[in-house]
């Protein structure tokens, strides 16, 4: 079981779409990278973001976690205006994510970098509680704790980024490519565990190059070419949409 850290709004649950992206720019320089992307996610669901390398994939989870700034439209995360909170704020409110290339600490072991995902914890029982959570979903990392993470191979690399994610407790995990670069038995587990923290009640928007295994895995999908929306819909319905099909599947 993932302990999940649920929004609320003036001390009550929030009923709406948990993250609502509302015609959101940014700019790289003279560069637009994202010209007007809106997309919603409801509490529990699996949202994956498809498209080409350079679509912009990348910058629409990292202007959701406030990594880039936003030069015009709106964020919200459980009804609020997310446009003043910092990337700490928004940790410690419940949003995670795990970045393209793991991002892990490759000298530090993976308990060190677990407990570096927990430090929105102020209560040591419950960091040893989520740490007893990501070793149920991984075991793997629970036989090498004391390894330093640059002795883990990608899988296990990926897997400890994910449970790094997991420690402060999201109720939104952002995953950026987590097929990227793995061997695909590792992959299959990555997924099922996936599918796992979703069960759990995690909500999650999913960045995946693998665009079968996102359609497989989500109940909706959004994608993106050139920094714009160009189709959405249910996974199945655009797993069978002959342009995407074309456009991503090789035909």
């Amino acid at each position: 079981m993932i302990r999940v850290k649920h929004p609320t709004r003036k001390g009550a649950a929030f009923d709406g779409a948990l993250l609502d992206v509302d015609d959101v720019r940014v700019r790289y320089g003279g560069i637009e990278a994202l010209k007007g992307v809106s997309l919603t996610v409801a509490r529990g669901e699996i949202v994956a973001l498809l498209g080409a390398n350079g679509a912009g994939k990348t910058t629409t989870l990292k202007s959701i976690a406030r990594l880039l700034p936003l030069a015009s439209g709106r964020v919200q995360f459980g009804g609020r205006d997310t446009s003043s909170s910092s990337t700490e704020d928004l940790v410690r409110d419940g949003i995670s994510l795990v970045p393209e290339g793991r991002g892990i600490f490759a000298g530090l072991t993976v308990r060190e970098n677990l407990e570096l995902g927990a430090y929105t914890h102020a209560d040591p029982r419950a960091m040893e509680e989520t740490i007893d959570d990501s070793i149920a979903l991984f075991p793997r990392l629970g036989e090498r704790m004391a390894q330093d993470a640059a002795t883990l191979s990608g899988g296990e690399q990926q897997m400890l980024a994910i449970a790094r994610a997991l420690m402060a407790r999201p109720s939104l995990l952002l995953l950026d490519e987590p097929s990227l670069g793995i061997a695909p038995k590792l992959v299959k587990q990555i997924f099922e565990a996936i599918r796992a923290v979703a069960a759990s009640g995690v909500t999650i928007l999913l960045v995946e190059q693998n665009t079968r295994l996102a359609l497989a895995t989500s109940a909706r999908a959004y994608v993106l070419r050139a920094g714009t929306v160009v189709a959405a819909g249910k996974s199945g319905e655009l797993a069978e949409n002959e342009e995407i099909r074309a456009a991503y599947f090789g035909g």
